[in-house]
């Protein structure tokens, strides 16, 4: 078909045109950047640490996971995990263990019906708690996956180091929800670390974060979004985070592995709650984080329509295949940093289909109160 012909035509071939080149320069730019990151020789601390877990209800993993937390290659450090209203035998499992590390520190909060709140309340009973200016925070349900993870993630801090952002991925289990849950993390870990890296930091994730305590006091810790259910991690950082101020961690030592959910409703509340902070974050960031997935759809649906008419199909393809090729190897390097195996046959299917899910679940949240979404 002659470009002539079809005016209609030709404008869609040039938005897939310029959405392809929007996917490029993130995938150049921000994307290859934690692939090609090599993080300088660790420097040994011996800063007293403290490590901070908030539980609710987490019997189970509380006995599968913080012995290899309270068990960490540290000289000093504590660990200190919030009960929060817990009914089930949260505390007769803390107890057993606090008998056995006595680096372990438990702090309880009681059941008040006159009084509702969410985990940032519990983050801050923790770092009141806690002793040390470096804090460590990990979640009740991930297990660090080394001895080294606490040493290496706080060996970045220095004079002018605020901030340690790590990666915090999922355990592999079988299925194709846990193999999306994994990309998933994966790449947000891509693009937050990739921004970072960049001088533009936005966010952290709570399975695996460092920050100081006298910066948390200093700026009034969660008080700009106290009333949002989650935010604890990612809008701290958003709102205090800097180029100078950052540094970013994901060898494979510091990783933190997380349990997934096992079904597809438990996920899509869990996105729905973390969604719920991203219309408070920079507009900078916003509009960074919302060109991408946008110009992924774009690109999509522009490429179907060009195809199922054949107009400049040797161009259009030639743009498909030279996308799909940056962005597979940029993937593959990445996923072997991150220690994701397996997901690289399942990066094309995962494009096509996340900025339409996330779409769904972010539009989903409008007209509902971020007060009444559960931290858990």
């Amino acid at each position: 078909m002659s470009i002539n012909d079809n005016p209609l035509l030709l404008a869609v071939f040039i938005i897939c045109s310029i959405s392809a080149a929007v996917q490029l320069f993130y995938y150049l730019y921000f994307y290859l950047k934690p692939a090609l990151y090599k993080p300088a020789e660790i420097n040994q601390r011996e800063d007293p640490v403290s490590v901070i877990i908030c539980a609710r209800n987490e019997e189970e993993n509380l006995r599968n996971f913080l012995p290899a937390v309270l068990e960490q290659d540290y000289p000093d450090f504590e660990v200190i995990v919030v009960n929060d209203c817990s009914d089930d035998d949260t505390f007769d499992v803390l107890g057993e263990f606090i008998g056995r590390y006595p680096n372990l520190k438990v702090s309880n909060i009681t059941k008040d019906p006159k009084f509702a709140h969410n985990k940032k309340f519990a983050q801050f009973i923790g770092i009141k708690a806690s002793k040390n200016e470096l804090m460590l925070f990990i979640d009740a349900d991930c297990r660090p996956e080394s001895k080294n993870w606490l040493g290496t993630m706080v060996s970045h801090f220095n004079a002018g180091t605020d901030f340690v952002l790590g990666y915090g991925g999922y355990l592999i289990q079988k299925g194709f929800l846990n193999k999306y849950i994994r990309h998933d993390s994966m790449f947000i870990a891509i693009q937050y670390l990739g921004m970072a890296l960049r001088g533009m930091p936005y966010m952290g994730v709570g399975r695996n974060l460092a920050y100081r305590r006298s910066l948390f006091f200093s700026k009034k810790g969660f008080s700009g979004h106290s009333h949002l259910a989650s935010g604890d991690d990612d809008l701290f950082v958003n709102s205090n985070s800097t180029k100078d101020n950052v540094a970013v961690e994901f060898r494979k030592e510091a990783h933190t592995r997380s349990v997934p959910a096992t079904s597809t409703r438990v996920f899509y509340k869990q996105k729905k709650r973390h969604f719920t902070t991203a219309v408070h974050y920079k507009f900078r960031d916003k509009l960074f984080l919302t060109v991408e997935p946008a110009g992924r759809i774009l690109f999509y649906v522009s490429f179907i329509i060009l195809v199922s008419f054949l107009f400049l199909l040797p161009a259009v393809i030639g743009i498909f295949v030279i996308r799909l090729a940056v962005q597979t190897v940029i993937l593959a390097i990445n996923q072997k940093k991150f220690n994701e195996p397996g997901l690289l046959p399942w990066s094309l299917l995962f494009d096509i289909i996340a900025p339409f899910i996330n779409s769904v679940i972010f539009i989903s949240n409008f007209g509902q109160d971020s007060r009444k979404i559960k931290w858990n």
